[in-house]
């Protein structure tokens, strides 16, 4: 009863609470000076570095097991602070651009570098996968693409709070994005990449959800989904990488845009996946490497282990065949009533 009453009472009122803090907040940021709102999200960001010990050690930690002895332990907190302030700054932004829905309007504060590669794996009809990082700028690498005038589509995985997913849907799909929900979405995602249109993909997070396989990824083993590989093949669209930079000096973004990456068949599919999905990986890394404080360093990327990969997957089967079982006697008891 008390589930049921947390469930059905308590969680609808406080996602109703938490969705009208967040669209006054986001309401008041829009109308109000923007410098003097980023310099002070600045400061605030530098507040919440000392006061969230858990969060701003764990960033450090990450920063340490990437990069090892390439980077004293000053360096990585030094680039944790700075990652703080990008995201703070970035998220801010992003209130601040609600209103903003074309190229024009985004090139005030957007310089567009590398688009040809762009515009060369579109015009061969066969569909794009554009591949982002989680930069700070994650959600404006993923409304950029339509944007500037290429048809696209995102996959997403639905907000619990469900008002605020729908936000987040009406601004992708305010800027021509067409949202996709994660779930069975698969073929969808195969006609349209057939239909010439750009699929916004990202592969740097760690997820037992979805497929994967352990490949490199700043010289150690990460679990890597390989669903962009795994399309490339099917579909034969291009894979072309692409990240949003924030520039400090000028609180202005560039929108850069890589050579897109050969996909290479190495005569067997599980091969394929994992050799392709490695230069995937050795992509991402690099354009972290150019720009480190700009990675958003707080996901337990090498989370996933082999030994936590097996234990999921036996407790999945697990669950799916007890599930099978009770549908079976469910028919087996109705046939005999």
């Amino acid at each position: 009863m008390a589930t049921k009453f947390k469930r059905y009472v308590i969680r609808p009122i406080r996602d109703r609470i938490v969705y009208w803090f967040f669209i006054l907040m986001y309401s008041t940021l829009y109308i109000m000076p923007r410098r003097p709102i980023l310099w002070w999200h600045g400061k605030l960001s530098g507040m919440a570095f000392k006061i969230m010990g858990n969060i701003r050690k764990q960033a450090i930690q990450h920063l340490k097991y990437a990069y090892g002895n390439e980077l004293s332990d000053t360096q990585c907190k030094q680039i944790a602070r700075k990652m703080f302030d990008s995201l703070a700054k970035t998220l801010t932004d992003y209130a601040f651009f609600s209103h903003m829905h074309t190229r024009d309007e985004f090139s005030r504060y957007f310089k567009f570098e590398g688009e040809e590669h762009l515009q060369a794996a579109y015009k061969r009809g066969k569909g794009v996968l554009c591949m982002i990082p989680h930069t700070p700028g994650w959600e404006f690498s993923a409304i950029m693409p339509p944007i500037m005038g290429y048809k696209s589509l995102g996959v997403s995985s639905r907000l619990k709070n469900k008002k605020l997913n729908e936000f987040a849907v009406r601004m992708r799909e305010s800027r021509g994005m067409r949202d996709v929900i994660r779930e069975q979405c698969y073929d969808e995602l195969v006609r349209s990449l057939k239909a010439g249109e750009c699929l916004i993909i990202m592969i740097d997070q760690d997820s037992m959800r979805v497929r994967g396989e352990f490949v490199n990824f700043f010289g150690k083993p990460a679990y890597t989904p390989i669903g962009c590989a795994r399309l490339a093949q099917e579909t034969g669209a291009a894979v072309v990488p692409m990240a949003t930079i924030r520039n400090d000096e000028t609180n202005s973004y560039t929108f850069k845009i890589w050579p897109e990456i050969p996909y290479e068949d190495y005569g067997d599919t599980t091969q394929n996946y994992i050799r392709n999905t490695q230069k995937y990986n050795d992509i991402i890394e690099k354009i972290i490497r150019q720009n480190p404080e700009q990675w958003v360093w707080l996901h337990k990327r090498w989370n996933t282990t082999p030994e936590l990969l097996a234990a999921y997957l036996e407790d999945r089967r697990a669950t799916k065949a007890k599930k099978l079982l009770q549908q079976q006697n469910t028919t087996n008891n109705g046939q005999k009533l």
